[in-house]
């Protein structure tokens, strides 16, 4: 027995000496690991800083670019712009295969729908014998191929480099300029090629830009709004405008939305429609060369009925920001019209509260688990609780934040509670919580507002541990909206953290409680001292006195947290996390992008003045940001993506994406003041 425990105990001293030379060896690696990840990042940054020169994906051309670039002249264009050469027919998958080429390529592919179509048609299509050279190395060309049969080889200064096959494009800057063919492409068998000149794709895409600018020209001078305009006026807004895509049943405008865009339809149709006593009413259909949101050019105003695609739809839009950059606003004429599609001004008054009664609400109960029964409650905060509530017709869900009216008063919140309401009464922005009504009693005042069925990003955050990059671009997106409508309006927000974001049905975030919220007029400050430890921006810790430039320092603090599951300044004691705010210091994780880290330090500057988004260009600098280049900002404010935070909803009964808590049955004592007199609607 002893000699067995001898053993076990030699063998326990070995392991223990091969698992301490284990951890040298993973700290070892782990150290290596750190320092070439940093090598690598350096080398990332230089490779970023470097300019390379534009290379086709077939033109073969290698190596850097050591001397001053070739001039090229340009070539005349016959004033009169017409293609002689006959349309050759084509079968379904020749279509196809050339289609499928011209997008797969990095060039053709900038292509529109109508500029392929003309390609497609204009091809024409040439046989080449095995051995038989296409293009020669060192040769001027001007004919771009697309290969339908066969197999070639390319070849420069005598070496192979790769093999064509069917649907491969080869050529193409050819089409553009008279360049010296860069590779020799030789046919290895029978070889059958669509081709086509350089003039004659240039007389396409000039055809169809000088119609498409004549069209827009002709467009834009029906508008009431811009009749006054000069043609080159007309033509700088045409520079600024760009192309949008709708499918069928894409929703363009709705009805109760803040406007901000003017349209015009180049193909398709456009149905037009009012919500009248609860069922959408159409008023008109609309087709090629109609516009619509030319008020919103102008002037604030709400959407007044809904326009949704009706078959695939292509439109021209500007947004108010580039309009205002482009014209000055003395040079519009101010018209009033009754028309249907004109917008009109934001109310003042609620439309849904007077339809909502306090009596009709009641409350939705958990179906099953240990809480069956009761009431479902959302959330719970320091200032109240929000309960989830329908109706007896069950038509719709409301989220009702209830606060103790005594609490209120106790904690000197009076200000802060009739600003929140009267913020979320006038605010129409897809990014941010609708109010759809508000009350009182002798003990509470209540909120109805709606309901975000996705739950809190705090809670799916907390769920997966941090977000992948895709999931916390879109949600910083929405955030970057909302903040682009308060600042608008001199609102700041003061309260950005994952707990105030809530996610609706389609994954699109929504900002919500407005308590910290502020108006300020431009160039003042305040110098109260407010907000979550984690996010607050050094100015209100020193209370030297803020402005807007803390929303933007949070938007920071939100980033870092959704990439990496904790905020870069936190302690389980607030007292600490202040220096660390202080001291400014933040630490990335190896994982975080190098666009991430720039954004973050850039909205983390502690000189408010510096941050992204407090400079001369205002929150465009932030949606400029490279860490932005996949968003489209017209498709996101107008509902159009697929959001990707979709993928973090549960699907089950409409409060399964919230935490459960149990129901609180006592009541909060009676308040008299009469601070609220003017709370409810």
């Amino acid at each position: 027995m002893e000699k067995q425990l001898e053993e076990l105990k030699q063998q326990l001293q070995k392991q223990c000496m091969i698992n301490q030379e284990l951890q040298r060896q993973n700290k070892d690696l782990a150290k290596r690991l750190q320092e070439k990840e940093k090598l690598l990042q350096e080398l990332n940054t230089e490779y970023q800083d470097l300019e390379f020169p534009p290379q086709s994906g077939h033109e073969l051309e290698t190596g850097f670019r050591t001397s001053r670039a070739a001039v090229i002249a340009p070539e005349p264009i016959p004033e009169t712009l017409i293609i002689t050469r006959t349309k050759i027919k084509k079968t379904a998958s020749e279509t196809n295969l050339i289609v499928k080429a011209i997008k797969e390529n990095d060039f053709l592919s900038r292509l529109d729908d109508e500029q392929i179509d003309m390609m497609v048609n204009l091809l024409v299509v040439g046989n080449f014998t095995p051995g038989q050279e296409v293009i020669k190395e060192g040769s001027e060309g001007d004919t771009m191929y697309i290969v339908a049969s066969g197999e070639l080889c390319v070849t420069q200064a005598g070496c192979e480099l790769r093999t064509l096959t069917s649907g491969n494009v080869f050529g193409e800057l050819a089409i553009l300029y008279d360049c010296k063919r860069t590779a020799t492409v030789k046919a290895k068998t029978m070889v059958w090629l669509w081709y086509m000149e350089r003039q004659t794709y240039r007389t396409i895409i000039a055809i169809k830009s000088k119609k498409r600018r004549e069209q827009l020209m002709g467009f834009l001078k029906t508008s009431h709004t811009l009749k006054d305009l000069n043609d080159a006026q007309l033509s700088k807004i045409i520079d600024s405008m760009e192309e949008v895509k709708y499918r069928d049943k894409d929703v363009i405008v709705r009805e109760g939305t803040e406007g901000n865009t003017f349209y015009i339809i180049l193909k398709g149709e456009v149905l037009v429609t009012k919500n009248v006593n609860g069922q959408q009413k159409q008023i008109r259909r609309m087709g090629k060369g109609e516009h619509f949101g030319e008020q919103a050019l102008i002037r604030e105003v709400l959407r007044t009925a809904t326009c949704t695609a009706d078959g695939p739809v292509t439109c021209f839009f500007i947004d108010k920001e580039i309009f205002e950059e482009t014209i000055p606003i003395e040079h519009l004429v101010l018209f009033d019209d009754s028309k249907v599609m004109q917008e009109a001004r934001a109310p003042e008054k609620l439309s849904v509260s007077s339809t909502l009664n306090f009596k009709d609400l009641i409350p939705v109960l958990y179906q099953e688990g240990r809480h069956q029964g009761d009431p479902v409650t959302l959330g719970v905060g320091g200032f109240g609780r929000v309960m989830l509530m329908t109706t007896h017709s069950h038509g719709k869900y409301y989220a009702m934040k209830r606060v103790s009216k005594k609490h209120i008063v106790a904690k000197q919140q009076q200000e802060h509670m009739l600003f929140e309401k009267k913020i979320l009464k006038a605010t129409h922005c897809n990014f941010i919580v609708r109010l759809h009504a508000a009350f009182k009693d002798t003990r509470y005042i209540y909120m109805v507002m709606e309901f975000c069925s996705g739950g809190e990003i705090w809670t799916k955050l907390k769920e997966v541990g941090r977000f992948d990059e895709v999931i916390s671009v879109f949600c910083t997106a929405c955030v970057v909206e909302a903040y682009s409508y308060l600042h608008k309006k001199n609102i700041m927000y003061r309260d950005l953290k994952p707990e105030n974001l809530m996610l609706d049905g389609k994954g699109y975030i929504k900002l919500v409680d407005f308590g910290f919220a502020k108006e300020l007029i431009r160039s003042q400050k305040t110098y109260s001292f407010v907000g979550t430890p984690e996010y607050m921006a050094p100015e209100i810790i020193k209370q030297q006195g803020h402005d807007f430039a803390v929303d933007f320092w949070s938007l920071g603090i939100l980033i870092y947290e959704l990439l990496a599951g904790s905020p870069p300044f936190s302690s389980s004691d607030p007292q600490k996390i202040y220096p660390k705010i202080l001291d400014g210091v933040i630490k990335y994780p190896p994982y975080m992008s190098e666009a991430a880290k720039s954004i973050i330090s850039k909205l983390c500057r502690p000189r408010p003045g510096q941050r992204l988004g407090n400079t001369k260009n205002g929150i465009k600098d932030i949606r400029h940001h490279r860490w932005f280049s996949t968003m489209n900002w017209h498709k996101l404010r107008m509902g159009q993506l697929d959001a990707p935070t979709i993928r973090l909803i549960r699907k089950g009964p409409c409060y399964i994406n919230f935490d459960r808590f149990p129901h609180d049955q006592t009541k909060a004592e009676e308040e008299f003041s009469g601070w609220d007199r003017e709370f409810g609607d």
